[in-house]
Order: structure tokens, then sequence, then C-alpha cells
């Protein structure tokens, strides 16, 4: 009697994350980390205040084997406070790997492999749009109005309100 065949239903696709998962393992390894959830869930780790301001750059094993030395990188204002914090993000990391893996925490505010490796991501500012006053407003739609093309009459009125904005200030 035939066995009936097993269908599949994913119909010969995979998960992206499945298809990944080797080289994402084999370059973290080559970092030292042995467990990726250290990299992929850091803010969880150590908390969102010092995952704004550290990275974990590299874990590197001592000759003896016996507890690693984790490098954060960190900007030169930030790293006096993560000087404060080594002890507690230690034991967070270890928590993490679940047994003492981390022996030191080493601060660095340069990356040990290079410039283009170790970059500390630097959020940009919030972006301020400044709004016309409606004074300046009418008044520049006033002086536009006579203007047929749509457009040009709008990038006019905004022009004239940028204008009469920056000559108000000027004066006081």
């Amino acid at each position: 009697m035939k066995q009936p065949r097993h269908t599949s239903t994913t119909r010969g696709f995979s998960r992206a994350a499945t298809l990944m998962q080797s080289n994402i393992r084999k370059a973290s390894e080559d970092r030292g980390f042995a467990v990726t959830r250290l990299l992929t869930h850091w803010p969880e780790v150590v908390g969102e205040a010092t995952a704004k301001i550290a990275t974990p750059v590299n874990v590197s094993y001592g000759r003896g084997g016996m507890g690693a030395t984790l490098t954060l990188l960190t900007t030169g204002a930030q790293a006096p406070m993560l000087e404060m914090q080594k002890e507690q993000i230690r034991e967070k990391v270890n928590a993490c790997y679940g047994y003492r893996a981390i022996s030191r925490v080493r601060v660095t505010q340069t990356a040990p492999t290079g410039f283009a490796d170790g970059r500390v991501a630097f959020a940009p500012a919030p972006k301020v749009t400044k709004t016309p006053d409606p004074a300046m407003q009418s008044a520049a739609e006033t002086l536009s109005e006579k203007v047929e093309n749509e457009k040009l009459r709008a990038a006019l009125t905004a022009l004239g309100a940028n204008v009469l904005a920056k000559q108000n200030t000027d004066q006081r």
C-alpha cells in the first residue's frame, strides 16, 4: 500500500528569517556574540536609557577561557555615565546569557575594529517647522493676489510671509 505524500503548505518558499539565520549567527559569532539575542534585543536587555547611549561592539574571551570582556561603544560625553553603570550592565547581560559569561565590561569611545564597523548612531534633532504669523501671512496674500498662476501665487505668498516675518524680527 502506498503512503500518502506529505504536502508542504509553504509550496517551496521559506521564511527570510530562516534563510538568514545561519549567516547572522556566523557574523555575530565572528564578533564574539554566541547569543545573538544580546544584539537583537539590546534595549530590552539593558534598558532603553542605556541602549540609547551605548552599543555592544565585541565580546572577547581571554586565554584562560574564564569569563569574557564585553566592549561597549559610546560617545565621549556618555562614557562617565556608563563607567558608573558597568556592574549593572554586566549583571543584565549575564542574565541574558543565562550564566556568568561576562566577567568584565569595557567602555570605548572608538571601535576596536575600525571606524567603519563601530559607528555610534546619533539621533538627529527633531525638525522644527516654523509657521508664519497669521498677520504676516495675510499681508503676503494681499501682495500676491494679482498673480494669475496659482502655484506661483502660493510660492510668492510663502516667500513674502517669510520675508515679512524676518523683517519684523530684525526690527525688534
